[in-house]
């Protein structure tokens, strides 16, 4: 019976014209020559050569997995954001384990407990609320930890956040540049950063112009499927209501617009409005909606 040889580590050294050492570091995430890298990757895909994850773990006493945490696999942000991860995780050949906390803190930490069970070499958080002390505690045990999208209070760490204040204070420019004065808005949970921050560009923007604030044109929903949907009715159906409505991530903006549309409100006409997070399915309406839209990658 014929043998059938399976390339190693000597092999693509062999072909790609580099010793072994720097194919291992390659192999294990090390930062090389970009000429070097590509006659490595080129000489994985002539061999068909396939790292073994077991030996490899043992070597280096890495699983080479991630694990990702978010509010909700339903949320569109949440998906393109671990697509963004997937890929370049998969690019580093990590895998990645992915997870929900359902927007509930307790099942955040139960979570965090089990991804630390699975031994992975770290953790990419989008945290459910403010409560950050568990996050802390992981943390001081030696877990490599991101936040994103949201920071803790109290959680010292890397981050990879939006300029909320911003994306939401150019939401509410280009509506006052349109000439509204009165602009409703569908804030957050006060215990969530980003609504915090988005909250705060609103005011801005409108303090920046000179228009006072109205506290019956602030209404809240939750960052969850269907939230909002008392607030943009309320906003709607309020005597002097608002020419203008902004709505400040996508669940709210996806029930906003949800509620418009049964209602037969002509968004632009009856109502503009602003949204925040982007989707195709927003382009595909006429008039498409705008949205602030952040990078997921």
């Amino acid at each position: 019976m014929e043998m059938i040889h399976m390339p190693t580590i000597k092999d693509v050294a062999r072909v790609s014209g580099l010793s072994v050492g720097t194919v291992s570091r390659y192999l294990n995430g090390s930062k090389l020559k970009k000429e070097n890298m590509e006659k490595i990757e080129k000489a994985i895909r002539e061999l068909g050569y396939k790292v073994n994850p077991m030996a490899r773990a043992l070597k280096t006493n890495q699983t080479y997995t991630i694990g990702a945490l978010v509010p909700s696999m339903t949320d569109v942000f949440s998906n393109q954001v671990i697509e963004g991860i997937d890929s370049t995780l998969a690019r580093m050949d990590y895998s990645l384990i992915i997870s929900s906390s359902r927007n509930s803190v307790d099942i955040e930490k139960k979570k965090l407990e089990f991804l630390k069970e699975k031994r992975v070499d770290g953790i990419i958080l989008m945290p459910v609320s403010n409560e950050g002390s568990h996050v802390a505690e992981i943390i001081k045990e030696g877990m490599p930890l991101v936040l994103i999208d949201r920071l803790l209070e109290g959680v010292d760490c890397d981050a990879v956040v939006s300029d909320n204040i911003n994306g939401a204070y150019r939401a509410v420019e280009y509506l006052i540049n349109k000439g509204h004065r009165r602009i409703g808005i569908i804030s957050g949970p006060s215990n969530i950063f980003t609504a915090r921050e988005r909250f705060n560009g609103y005011v801005r923007a409108l303090n920046d112009y000179k228009i006072p604030l109205d506290e019956s044109l602030i209404v809240y929903g939750k960052y969850e499927k269907g939230g909002g949907l008392e607030g943009i009715k309320k906003l709607l159906t309020m005597e002097d209501g608002p020419t203008a409505v902004f709505a400040t991530n996508y669940e709210t903006t996806v029930t906003s617009v949800k509620y418009m549309l049964e209602n037969r409100i002509k968004i632009g006409e009856d109502v503009s409005f602003y949204g925040f997070d982007n989707s195709d399915i927003f382009r595909l309406l006429k008039p498409s909606i705008t949205t602030v839209t952040q990078p997921m990658h």
